[in-house]
């Protein structure tokens, strides 16, 4: 105990000591650990366990270790008031299985059991009640549609687990003060593994890792499932004047259905609605919606694209056994996705190298008629090669309208080449890989 507080005292990403973890320590145990604290004097909080248990020396510990940990549907964070939903400090969750890329998934599933899944696949799931990913399967299953192969089942995979990470985020940032912090759990796996990381094994980021990357802009614009509200999360300590707020409603077809936009002053270290997003007559039963934030200069601050159902999730709440999983009693109809027409792009990429500091600038243009989803770069070790791991995109797995236009950014090493030159691939869910 000395060791550790003498260790980790002064370190600038150390926020918070635990006494104990799943657990508080014995009381006689708490008082000796807050005695070396105190006498080492140790700066920041300190909080006798992860849960919620209250102990005889400090009392409640203003924080919840509520789960869940198996798959649940957008909504349920900003819905739930009982359990792992946006209020209190939430230590550890997630909205379950994060099936990797299939490029990763082929280096641990052995070819004869890529498809369908089966024993070899659950045996990179978990332990306990978490020995299989049906739950996250079902619910797929039940919201996109029933996966025809596994190339189907990633893409639905990538498009589930970039909703159900944003959304956490998203409603405990809406709700800030009341809801005081949430930690994902968890960051990554130690071995090869379908469930809970932000990014594999492997070293490579999918759907989850990019949702959470969307919901934790400094300055975020969202949509909330519970009212059908849009708001502004300030996360800075500026206050900021003029910010203009867009929202389009758009059919399945691309086709825009409604608009509204607003002007607002947003206060510092703050959570700001802004209006409701109209509900207009005639919408597809999956349809879209674009969220968009400029400053007073018209500059790009925030945007945000959701894919929305007529016919919302519903949670079973009165069936729930525990907290580690809600089950539903009905769920969005996400089907339509399924018959987007094939994507029409151009893509740009441009190369920069400063030393072993290595850049590359991907524009990708939407040139059709239909929504581009699910838009994904990939760098490879030469065409057909391996990712480049470990690589830092600005953004990832977003989708484009017609006619518009996206540029992201990809940073890496040249040591993460093995000697290889930088391949750009660029996939999506309606769009064949390109190699531009």
């Amino acid at each position: 105990m000395r060791d550790q507080i003498t260790r980790l005292r002064n370190h600038p990403s150390v926020f918070v000591f635990l006494n104990g973890s799943d657990n508080p320590p014995p009381p006689d145990v708490e008082q000796m650990y807050l005695g070396i604290e105190k006498e080492l004097e140790w700066p920041n909080p300190i909080v006798s366990s992860a849960s919620a248990q209250k102990t005889t020396v400090t009392g409640e510990s203003g924080v919840k270790m509520t789960g869940p940990y198996e798959y649940v549907p957008p909504d349920y964070w900003i819905e739930d008031t009982e359990a792992g939903g946006a209020y209190g400090y939430n230590t550890e969750t997630s909205p379950g299985p994060a099936i990797p890329p299939r490029e990763s998934i082929e280096k641990f599933i052995p070819k004869d059991h890529l498809w369908p899944m089966d024993d070899v696949w659950n045996f990179h799931a978990g332990g306990e009640r978490f020995t299989n990913v049906n739950i996250f399967t079902d619910g797929l299953t039940r919201r996109y549609g029933e996966a025809a192969s596994l190339d189907d089942y990633e893409r639905k995979a990538q498009a589930m687990t970039y909703d159900g990470e944003r959304a956490m985020f998203e409603a405990y940032g809406r709700n800030k003060y009341t809801a005081t912090g949430v930690i994902q759990w968890m960051l990554n796996n130690a071995w090869p593994s379908l469930i809970w990381h932000l990014y594999d094994y492997y070293l490579v980021p999918a759907g989850g890792y990019f949702g959470t990357k969307k919901a934790c802009e400094p300055v975020h614009m969202q949509y909330s499932y519970d009212d059908n509200s849009v708001n502004v999360v300030n996360s800075t300590y500026e206050a900021l004047k003029g910010m203009k707020v867009s929202a389009k409603v758009y059919n399945i077809d691309a086709k825009e259905k409604a608009s509204r936009n607003a002007t607002l002053d947003i206060a510092e270290d703050s959570s700001t609605k802004a209006f409701d997003v109209p509900t207009p007559e005639g919408l597809s039963t999956t349809y879209f919606l674009k969220l968009q934030l400029h400053d007073e200069a018209g500059k790009l601050v925030s945007d945000n694209f959701y894919w929305l159902s007529t016919k919302p999730d519903t949670l079973d709440w009165a069936k729930r056994a525990d907290t580690d999983y809600t089950p539903q009693k009905d769920f969005a109809d996400l089907t339509a996705l399924s018959s987007l027409p094939k994507a029409k792009v151009k893509i740009t990429k441009l190369f920069h190298a400063s030393g072993p500091n290595l850049w590359m600038i991907v524009t990708v243009l939407n040139h059709g008629d239909s929504v581009a989803f699910m838009v994904h770069p990939r760098l490879t070790r030469g065409k057909d090669g391996e990712d480049v791991v470990p690589v830092f995109w600005s953004d990832n797995y977003f989708s484009l309208l017609p006619g518009e236009r996206k540029s992201v950014t990809a940073r890496f090493d040249s040591s993460s080449l093995a000697g290889a030159t930088p391949e750009l691939v660029v996939d999506g869910w309606n769009l064949e890989p390109v190699w531009p």
